[in-house]
C-alpha cells in the first residue's frame, strides 16, 4: 500500500510538472498568436487606407466598412484546447507556484546566476532581478546557491523587469544588525574601501565604519595601502548613535588568542634566558622585539656598551636576533630585553696597566653643560668636568671648549675598574699658571687685567688664563666714592691693575688700581686746610645736605644748616658758591663744608680763598675722576719747596 501510494503521489508530481510545463508553453503560444494578429489588424488597416485615398481621388462613392470586434476569448478557447474548469485548475495550480510580493520591502532571495557584472536573483516571482555585482563587494565569497536579502523596488519597470537592491536593503537592516553585533560581540566582515586620515573605511552592512591604524593588527602597519580591497573580519567595539559612527576592530579577534600566548610564554620566561626575536617597531628610547606572540623592549642603553644616538644604528626593522632576558612583569606581560648583554663588557679587557696619571686620547661622544664624555675605547668611557678643562677659575659650559666627534687627549685623573669609572682632565697637559706666580706677578707689580664680573663689594679680573683676581671696590678710586664697580669700569673692559698680595694657597690675588697714583690726599690735605674758603659748584642734593664739587677733582659735603645764602635762600644745585672748610678726614677721605660760614660777621678764620695766588693752578671745576696726579704732584713739590726756602 505504501509503495502505491509512494507511486500515485511521483505520478500526480510529474503530471503537476507536465501540466505546469503545457500551460507555459501555452502562454507563450498565445502571446505569439496575440502579436501575429495585431500585424495582420495593422495590415488591414493600412490596405483599408490605402484603398479610401485611391477611392477618394476617384471620386467615388465612400464605403463604409463595419469592423467586427474580435473575440480573444474563444480565440484563445479555440487555440488551447482546453476547458473552462480545466483551465481554471491549471491557472490556480501556476498561481501557487508563485510568490506574493509588495514594492518597497525586504525579502530573501537565492542567487542563480552570475556575470562578471550582474547577479541573478530569484525571489518566487514570475521574473528574476538582476542586481550589480558591484552591491556584493564586500563579499567575495558570493557563489551561486547563497540566500541573501533584497529590496523589492518595482515589481515591474517599463522593460516588464523585476527591480531589486541588495544595497538598500542591507542599509535598512544594517543599524539593527550592527547594534546586535556590538551587543552580542559577534564576528561580522567587512570590505575595505579606502583609506583616511589615522585608519581605513570599512563597508559594514552597508554602513561605512572607520577602521583605526591601531586596530587593524596588533604589529604596526607600515603600508596601509595593502588591505584596500580586502574583506576581513572584524568585531564592533563602539557606536555613536548621535553622529551615527561606527568603529571595528580587526586586532580585537587575535589579542583573545594573543593574550593567551603570552601568559603561555611568559610562564616560560627566566631571567638571563637567551631567545630569537623579530624586530617589530623602532623608536627614538629603544626597540620592540617579537618574541612569537608576546613583545619585549630593549632599551636604547642595552643595546651596545658603547653609545647609541638612535637605535636604528644598531637595528633594523624584520631583523632576526638573540636577546637576554633582564627582566619581566607577569602581571603587566612586560619584558626588558638586552642585546649587549649578550658580549662581554669592555671594561673587563681594559689594560690592565692603565693607571692614574697616564694620558689617553678618545673622541667626544656626549657634550654636557658640566662636562664632556669621552670613548678612549669602544665602550669605555671618561668623564672631563668642565673644572678640569682649563686652569680658569671662570666656569663656563664645556661646548666652549669642545664639540662632539672631537679627537681629545687628556690624563686620567681617577680610575674605578669596579663601579667602571673614569676621571680625565685636559688642562693638566698645560702648566699650572699658579706654580710661579709670584714670580711672574709679584706685589707692587703693575699688570693689564680683563673684566670678568663685578660684585657689590668689587671688581673680579683675569690677568692670564688661570689667574684671577679682586680687585676691592675701594681701591678703584682714591677721590670717587663708588657705589658700585658698575659706576666705574665695565665687563669686557681692561684695566690696569696692581698686585697688592698673593694667596697662592688658595689661588687668590688682592689688585687695586688706584696705586697706580699718588695718594692725592697726601696734597689735599695741605690744600684744604680748615677754615680755608674755596669755590665749589653744587653737584647734587641728598636728604642731609649738598654735595660740593671741589678744585681737583675732589668732593665735599655741605650740611642743611650749612647751604644757606646770605639773603636767606639755599644753595640750588649747579650754583657757584664759596665754601669753608669745617673739617678735613685724610683717613675718611671726608671735607666738610659751610657756605654760611663764609659771610658771617663773627667768622675769625681768614677771609682769603685757597692758597696764595702765585702758588695757584688751574681749578677745574668737575666731578670726582682719578685727578691729576701730574698736577697734584708738582703743587706738593712746590709747596714743599716754598716751606724749605721759609725754613732756609
Amino acid at each position: 500500500m505504501e509503495e502505491n501510494e509512494k507511486n500515485t503521489e511521483e505520478t500526480n508530481s510529474v503530471e503537476n510538472q507536465e501540466v505546469v510545463k503545457n500551460e507555459t508553453e501555452t502562454v507563450k503560444e498565445t502571446e505569439v498568436k496575440k502579436e501575429e494578429l495585431v500585424e495582420e489588424k495593422v495590415a488591414v488597416k493600412e490596405e483599408e487606407t490605402a484603398e479610401k485615398v485611391v477611392a477618394e481621388t476617384k471620386e467615388e462613392p465612400k464605403l463604409v466598412v463595419e469592423e467586427e470586434e474580435f473575440d480573444w476569448d474563444n480565440y484563445e478557447k479555440e487555440q488551447d484546447g482546453y476547458s473552462e474548469d480545466e483551465r481554471s485548475k491549471y491557472a490556480q495550480m501556476y498561481e501557487g507556484t508563485l510568490s506574493t510580493i509588495n514594492e518597497n520591502e525586504v525579502i530573501d532571495g537565492i542567487v542563480i546566476a552570475m556575470t562578471p557584472r550582474e547577479v541573478v536573483i530569484n525571489i518566487g516571482y514570475k521574473s528574476e532581478g538582476i542586481v550589480s555585482l558591484n552591491e556584493f563587494r564586500y563579499n567575495t565569497e558570493l557563489k551561486v546557491g547563497d540566500t541573501v536579502e533584497v529590496y523589492v523596488e518595482s515589481q515591474e519597470d517599463r522593460n516588464g523587469q523585476l527591480v531589486l537592491s541588495h544595497k538598500k536593503a542591507r542599509a535598512l537592516k544594517s543599524w539593527d544588525r550592527v547594534n546586535e553585533s556590538l551587543e552580542k560581540e559577534e564576528v561580522i566582515k567587512g570590505f575595505i574601501k579606502c583609506r583616511t586620515k589615522g585608519g581605513m573605511i570599512v563597508d559594514v552592512f552597508g554602513i561605512e565604519a572607520f577602521l583605526p591604524g591601531s586596530q587593524i593588527d596588533v604589529k604596526p602597519i607600515r603600508d596601509y595601502d595593502i588591505y584596500v580591497g580586502k574583506t576581513m573580519e572584524f568585531k564592533v567595539v563602539k557606536i555613536n548613535h548621535e553622529f551615527k559612527n561606527v568603529v571595528v576592530s580587526h586586532k580585537a579577534l587575535i589579542e583573545a588568542e594573543l593574550e593567551q600566548q603570552k601568559k603561555e610564554i611568559i610562564a616560560k620566561l627566566e631571567k638571563g634566558q637567551i631567545l630569537e626575536g623579530t624586530v617589530k617597531n623602532i623608536t627614538s628610547y629603544g626597540v620592540f622585539i617579537d618574541l612569537g606572540g608576546v613583545d619585549g623592549l630593549i632599551h636604547i642603553t642595552d643595546l651596545s656598551w658603547g653609545r647609541v644616538s638612535h637605535p636604528e644604528e644598531i637595528v633594523e626593522l624584520d631583523q632576526k636576533l638573540n636577546v637576554a632576558i633582564l627582566d619581566f612583569d607577569d602581571a603587566k606581560k612586560r619584558i626588558a630585553l638586552g642585546l649587549k648583554q649578550l658580549t662581554p663588557h669592555p671594561w673587563d679587557s681594559l689594560d690592565e696597566k692603565l693607571k692614574v696619571g697616564d694620558r689617553v686620547k678618545g673622541k667626544v661622544v656626549v657634550l654636557a653643560d658640566y662636562g664632556a664624555f669621552v670613548e678612549i675605547a669602544s665602550g669605555v668611557e671618561g668623564l672631563i668636568h668642565v673644572s678640569e678643562m682649563s686652569w680658569s677659575q671662570h666656569l663656563r659650559s664645556a661646548q666652549e671648549f669642545l664639540k662632539v666627534g672631537d679627537e681629545v687627549e687628556a690624563e686620567i685623573l681617577t680610575l674605578d675598574r669596579e663601579e667602571r669609572k673614569m676621571s680625565l682632565g685636559m688642562k693638566q697637559l698645560k702648566t699650572d699658571p699658579w706654580s710661579d706666580v709670584d714670580e711672574k706677578y709679584a706685589v707692587n707689580t703693575k699688570h693689564q687685567a680683563l673684566v670678568r664680573n663685578f660684585t657689590n663689594f668689587g671688581v673680579f679680573v683675569e690677568i692670564e688664563e688661570g689667574v684671577d683676581g679682586l680687585i676691592h671696590i675701594s681701591d678703584l678710586s682714591w677721590t670717587k666714592k663708588v657705589k658700585h664697580p658698575a659706576e666705574f669700569t665695565t665687563i669686557g673692559e681692561k684695566i690696569e691693575v696692581v698686585v697688592l698680595e698673593i694667596d697662592k694657597e688658595n689661588r687668590r690675588l688682592s689688585l687695586g688700581h688706584k696705586q697706580l697714583e699718588e695718594n692725592p690726599w697726601d696734597v689735599f690735605e695741605t690744600i684744604f686746610t680748615i677754615g680755608s674758603i674755596h669755590e665749589g659748584t653744587v653737584t647734587n642734593k641728598i636728604e642731609k645736605g649738598l654735595l660740593v664739587a671741589l678744585p681737583y677733582g675732589v668732593e665735599g659735603f655741605a650740611g642743611v644748616k650749612h647751604i644757606v645764602k646770605q639773603d636767606g635762600s639755599k644753595a640750588k644745585v649747579d650754583e657757584k658758591l664759596d665754601f669753608k672748610v669745617m673739617e678735613f678726614s685724610k683717613t675718611a677721605k671726608r671735607i666738610i663744608l659751610s657756605h654760611t660760614k663764609t659771610f658771617e660777621e663773627d667768622s675769625k678764620v681768614e677771609t682769603k680763598k685757597g692758597t696764595p695766588k702765585s702758588k695757584k693752578i688751574n681749578l677745574n671745576i668737575e666731578k670726582t675722576t682719578l685727578g691729576d696726579v701730574t698736577d697734584l704732584a708738582a703743587l706738593k713739590e712746590k709747596l714743599e719747596g716754598a716751606s724749605k726756602k721759609s725754613d732756609k
